[in-house]
């Protein structure tokens, strides 16, 4: 079998992306490959039985610096980020590769799964959440959203809902009230595994929704796991959202995002000396703190959105309801 070690060092949402590709690769074409990967977020591969250990330095083993060209046509084809990897690799091994399911390739361990939350280690009891994402990358702030409307959102559902927010140490998380605080306390697999049993997730474009759609939903539950993405007019929503995810933008209603994303990083400079703090990177409508495609998503807007999901997502039961300040954050 032909021996391929693929590298890809960005992002993990990205990897996520390149999981789908090892996927197709292998049940396209089964028994003509052995692959591992080098990557910069290892977890997302873990139990992943595609992969096969491989040596970099074996005479027999090819490796692939991989890339998304197709990215770069984002706003002119209608094709998924999920395409992205799929296309490349398919080219590189001269194969005619297509993606066959709308999701990446993550996978737990049985003994994973059969492990309780690390919110019902806080609850004591199985309850349902959602998982809320309220802040970023620096690199990419122009991601952002209010966190005064996240709140507003979370104060809306309470006794109803339980949010978890997450969010990695050194990325920009603004604490939020009434919720479970997992901010800087969940590594990749911890992620991975908050994901399998949550009911639902609140993002912006970030590595929550790609996971929402890729990690299995937990025995018991809907088919989809519900997604909310407060998106803007950064990326077009034919190359980012999934088919059962409330995918909110503005594309198409305001000057610098009339034919496609503006795929610009940040808000106003951070002073950091990133080269993303340039001009050409730099929003060019602000309203307040807010790019103006981000702005004119309001609270009422991702509320509507959630209350569409709960027609049949379970909520808490008034027992749980009861409970629900002695796991939170104070208000």
């Amino acid at each position: 079998m032909r021996k391929l070690i693929l590298r890809n060092f960005q992002s993990p949402g990205d990897q996520v992306m390149l999981t789908a590709a090892v996927r197709e690769l292998h049940q396209q074409y089964p028994h003509q490959f052995e692959t591992d990967v080098r990557s910069a977020c290892p977890q997302l591969w873990q139990h992943n039985p595609f992969l096969t250990p491989l040596h970099e330095k074996a005479a027999d083993t090819e490796i692939i610096d991989c890339h998304y060209p197709l990215i770069d046509h984002s706003n002119q084809r209608p094709h998924h980020f999920i395409q992205g990897f799929i296309d490349f690799l398919g080219e590189h091994l001269d194969l005619s590769l297509r993606p066959t399911r709308f999701q990446g390739d993550i996978h737990l361990s049985e003994q994973e799964k059969g492990w309780i939350s690390q919110v019902q280690e806080i609850t004591r009891e199985a309850v349902p959440f959602w998982i809320i994402v309220a802040g970023g990358k620096y690199d990419f702030s122009i991601k952002w959203w209010d966190s005064a409307r996240f709140q507003r959102v979370v104060d809306h559902f309470h006794g109803r809902l339980l949010f978890v927010q997450v969010g990695e140490s050194g990325h920009y998380h603004p604490p939020l009230s009434q919720v479970i605080d997992l901010r800087g306390k969940t590594d990749l697999r911890q992620l991975i595994r908050l994901m399998y049993h949550a009911d639902g997730v609140l993002c912006p474009v970030t590595l929550a929704m790609h996971l929402a759609a890729a990690v299995e939903v937990k025995p018991g539950k809907l088919s989809h796991r519900a997604c909310v993405v407060v998106a803007g007019g950064r990326e077009p929503p034919h190359w980012e959202a999934y088919p059962h995810h409330q995918f909110l933008h503005s594309l198409g209603t305001l000057p610098c995002c009339d034919n496609g994303g503006c795929w610009r990083s940040r808000t106003q400079p951070l002073g950091d000396g990133d080269p993303k703090d340039q001009p050409d990177q730099l929003c060019l409508d602000v309203i307040g703190s807010l790019p103006h495609c981000m702005d004119m998503i309001h609270a009422a807007d991702v509320i509507r959105s959630i209350e569409r999901y709960l027609e049949s997502t379970p909520t808490l039961n008034h027992a749980q309801a009861s409970r629900v300040r002695q796991w939170t954050q104070p208000a």
